[in-house]
């Protein structure tokens, strides 16, 4: 039996903070909260391509404060993480945990923490069980989103993602999310057309240079 937290599908679905769902701020008087969903690669952490190995973390400018400014609001924050280079056999769990361990010690001697985690390897490339033609939890899907409402008890008709790219983006409108913010960061700049084409009367994308604009979102709001 794997040791890693996945569930039957073979997705990353990890709850870091489990004491977060009775954590006395206001939005829990209504039973569920808005969360702050964040892609990884590119928004958390510098993009290098198929990131596998600890000493090619870096964490982006002020990725921490914006993670630090949502913790003081009772906010929950989520990555959720496409990680294709699972799928397709370039490292394997071991070296995505290695990663993520690294990711979120830097994150704490920060002051800053997240709260849960789900990383999809599933791919249309992938080999043997990560092959899938159109996995639901792979984005553009929002299956990895909706794993975390009822992990967490989320309001998602009140969250925001953060992501560089349109799939990202895409992922957070069919999941019925607010709107989205999508960052200059890692690929960013390429799929800018493609993300601000995603939005409509009901889902809002919002353009920004990097994460550190993330407390410009309504989740940042005072009461």
């Amino acid at each position: 039996m794997s040791s890693y937290p996945l569930d039957t599908e073979g997705v990353w679905r990890q709850v870091l903070s489990p004491s977060i769902l009775s954590q006395p701020v206001p939005s829990r008087r209504s039973g569920r909260v808005p969360a702050l969903f964040l892609d990884r690669d590119g928004v958390v952490v510098e993009e290098v391509g198929y990131l596998q190995r600890t000493g090619d973390v870096t964490l982006i400018a002020e990725a921490a404060a914006a993670i630090v400014a949502a913790n003081w609001r009772g906010v929950p924050v989520v990555l959720v993480t496409n990680q294709a280079g699972i799928g397709r056999g370039y490292y394997g769990w071991a070296e995505f945990m290695a990663v993520q361990e690294k990711i979120l010690s830097e994150l704490a001697a920060a002051g800053a923490s997240v709260d849960a985690v789900y990383a999809c390897p599933h791919h249309p490339a992938g080999i043997g069980s990560f092959a899938h033609a159109d996995h639901p939890a792979r984005k553009p899907n929002p299956g990895m989103l909706l794993r975390a409402e009822e992990d967490l008890a989320l309001d998602l008709r009140r969250s925001w993602l953060i992501g560089d790219k349109a799939a990202d983006i895409e992922a957070a409108k069919r999941a019925g999310l607010a709107g989205a913010m999508h960052v200059m960061t890692g690929h960013g700049e390429a799929e800018r057309a493609a993300a601000a084409a995603l939005a409509t009367p009901g889902f809002e994308v919002r353009p920004a240079r990097s994460i550190a604009n993330a407390v410009e979102l309504p989740l940042f709001a005072p009461d």
